[in-house]
């Protein structure tokens, strides 16, 4: 994934992903044949990767901060850093390459999946009807999305994606009753 936030998708090689893993390029071919094989791979450890990291922070955060703000705050730095870089990287990426589009179409659905699996299990008593949350939770994705390339432009100057996340957060609130205290999730692995 450093090589696509490095890079670019037309940078990226699998003789430089190979370099830059310390493997021959042999051994690299031998695992994923093809770029797009390497890509694939590549996300869905990456999304496993994140979805492990974000449920562990916000286990690991205060009683009082393990609530839906708490939970946002994360899923902003998580849309602030390099593995998300990476994915708008492809998704800018697909929109003109044939091959690369289905495999971003499913890993945004898959994306989709595991925040709305994450949400479900975190907040489980929220005020939405139960047919609501997946196209609130896709809604708070495209959002989400549209500040990283915001961010990526200008790191927040101005404090705008800052203020659109507080508003955001107050919005929310009244949303998903109440703070998690320390019943927050057991960590999973």
């Amino acid at each position: 994934m450093e090589c696509l936030v490095d890079l670019g998708w037309s940078g990226t090689s699998t003789t430089e992903v190979a370099r830059r893993a310390g493997v021959s390029r042999g051994a690299q071919q031998h695992h994923y044949p093809t770029k797009m094989e390497l890509v694939a791979a590549a996300l869905e450890h990456l999304l496993e990767a994140q979805r492990l990291a974000f449920e562990s922070a916000f286990a690991a955060l205060p009683p009082g901060r393990r609530n839906v703000e708490g939970a946002l705050d994360l899923l902003w730095e998580i849309f602030r850093g390099r593995p998300a870089k990476a994915l708008l990287e492809l998704a800018v990426a697909a929109r003109t390459d044939d091959e690369l589009r289905p495999l971003c179409r499913d890993l945004n659905e898959h994306i989709l999946q595991v925040i709305l699996e994450t949400f479900e299990k975190l907040f489980p008593a929220s005020n939405l009807p139960e047919d609501a949350v997946p196209t609130t939770l896709r809604g708070l994705f495209a959002m989400f999305v549209g500040l990283s390339v915001q961010n990526a432009l200008d790191d927040d100057d101005a404090g705008h994606q800052a203020a659109v996340l507080a508003q955001v957060k107050s919005i929310a609130r009244l949303i998903v009753p109440g703070d998690r205290g320390d019943a927050g999730p057991a960590a999973t692995g």
